[in-house]
């Protein structure tokens, strides 16, 4: 009998058979050929949203002549280079490759690398993620020396990237398996599937061994109603809550990325009927309701309240006079954006930074508003950008209203950390979207931006001050995924085909957006 008819037997779990092939099949596949032919991605070598000619044009590089393929000079096996390294922090002496398009490198990239490479964390001889923050300056580690799942997705691209893959399939590999123990928080268990927020290698120098220790996310993790505020990249109390957009983008993204991935039989198309229909439900509705421009802007300025009948155009009864007087003069006259959150009676018309970009690249935005968050980033550069690329969130929460949506968290003072705080990490994330909408010159001027100080300023995790001009407050240094994004920016504006691996085509059978009729739910 096989171990796994044995696990039938034994305990009845068709599931945890399930799991343990759906492993198994992982296990075996060869993640090396995700950077060959991403499948069903955006197909750059076919057809790309800038081609290597007007690229060439821009950054004043010739085109390169022909040439075979240098995967072989350029990539190698990370097991060929990690026999000396120790977890965390040796330095590996890597120089990474120069670009094959012609690009001199910059002195940070050396860096870059040679810092992530140093963040990495190994399990039982194999490396399985990078520890959020390599900081030998201080004695106070806090939780910075786990790995985080959310922190490693730009430390993973990188590895991607560059030929590696080892390093990505052991560290999805771990997670999985923490997965699957038994997750209980006081006398509550946590529900299947859920993944944790982070994990440690733990050393047990006198019997030889190593542990993996996990911890679970506490915001759905007690027998109480859950309020999802610090649900997403802003996991601190900033009013985010209801339905935030970046967690919509990202759930758009899951559910297409599903389709590409569940199997064509009886169970697999019923799957796809549903989220197929999903899909057409949920990019409405964002496309629709989420979405804000000038002419947008002065439709809600001029609505009426009470309206509650089902041709009502305010259904959601939204008071005109709570509209923000920063709005009126931040939206510009092209250019639009999706805002943070909508829920009754309430909009919030924050900028959030990672859910445009996502909605970008998982084509949750129309061409038309792709195109119109470019020229809300060109118009308001200095709000969004300023002197370090990128504000997590625009405008930040000041005075009385920090006081109470904060709960005074002294963090979250204005213009830190998540409130108005710059984070180098985002520079990926609108690097793909410039790449993605045509406009890689964006991209490269906020690279070149902070190519002025992350090297100098030892790689922080967020900046201060309305422009970013200061280290920030409680900033940790040498921040993993500020390195990591850094590099896969870099990659990207150096070879936009890698945009395969991060973004979606518009699936051209998805219904367009219609027009807003009389019972819009505003």
């Amino acid at each position: 009998m096989s171990s796994l008819d044995g696990d039938v037997s034994q305990n009845g779990s068709l599931k945890r058979v399930d799991a343990l092939r759906a492993l198994a099949e992982i296990e075996e596949f060869d993640f090396s050929r995700s950077l060959d032919k991403p499948p069903r991605t955006l197909n750059m070598e076919r057809q790309r949203s800038c081609d290597e000619r007007s690229m060439n044009e821009l950054f004043g590089v010739s085109s390169p002549s022909p040439r075979p393929s240098s995967r072989a000079e350029n990539n190698f096996r990370l097991s060929d280079h990690l026999d000396g390294l120790h977890s965390p922090g040796r330095r590996s002496g890597f120089n990474t490759p120069r670009s094959q398009y012609g690009f001199e490198t910059h002195p940070s990239v050396a860096e870059a690398w040679d810092a992530l490479r140093g963040s990495l964390v190994f399990f039982r001889g194999q490396p399985v993620g990078t520890i959020a923050a390599l900081d030998n300056n201080t004695d106070e580690q806090l939780n910075y020396d786990q790995v985080f799942v959310r922190d490693f997705v730009p430390s993973a691209l990188a590895f991607l990237m560059n030929g590696e893959p080892e390093i990505v399939k052991n560290f999805i590999l771990k997670t999985l398996r923490l997965q699957s123990w038994e997750k209980k928080i006081d006398r509550f268990h946590l529900g299947e599937g859920v993944m944790p927020a982070s994990f440690k290698v733990l050393h047990d120098p006198i019997r030889n061994s190593e542990t993996l220790m996990a911890d679970f996310e506490g915001f759905d993790t007690f027998p109480t109603l859950l309020c999802a505020d610090g649900c997403c990249m802003i996991d601190r109390r900033m009013g985010v809550y209801g339905y935030p957009i970046e967690i919509q983008a990202l759930f758009f993204m899951a559910l297409r990325c599903a389709l590409l991935l569940l199997k064509q039989d009886d169970e697999g198309k019923e799957f796809v009927e549903r989220i197929t229909k999903r899909l057409h439900a949920l990019s409405f509705h964002m496309r629709s309701y989420y979405w804000i421009d000038l002419k947008q802007l002065n439709d809600i300025y001029r609505y009426k309240t009470e309206e509650y009948s089902h041709t009502a155009v305010n259904k959601f009864n939204v008071i005109p006079d709570s509209l923000p007087e920063w709005i009126f003069d931040f939206m510009p006259v092209h250019g639009g954006y999706f805002i943070g959150n909508v829920s009754p009676a309430k909009m919030d018309f924050r900028w959030f930074c990672l859910g445009n970009c996502i909605a970008i690249l998982s084509s949750l935005a129309t061409p038309e508003q792709s195109t119109a968050i470019m020229d809300l980033i060109e118009s308001r550069w200095e709000e969004l950008v300023g002197e370090m690329p990128l504000k997590v969130i625009y405008p930040a929460i000041e005075s009385h209203e920090w006081r109470i949506v904060t709960g005074c968290d002294p963090k979250n003072t204005r213009w830190s950390y998540h409130n108005g705080g710059s984070w180098p990490v985002l520079l990926w994330l609108l690097t793909a979207a410039c790449i993605k909408t045509g406009r890689p010159q964006i991209a490269r001027r906020a690279i070149e931006l902070a190519e002025t100080r992350l090297v100098k300023d030892n790689w922080p995790e967020y900046y201060d001050g309305k422009l970013g001009r200061f280290i920030g407050k409680q900033a940790r240094k040498f921040q993993t995924w500020s390195v990591a994004g850094y590099l896969v920016a870099k990659m990207l504006l150096e070879d936009p085909s890698h945009l395969g691996m991060l973004a979606l085509e518009e699936d051209k059978q998805m219904k367009p957006p219609m027009r807003r009729s009389h019972s819009w739910t505003f």
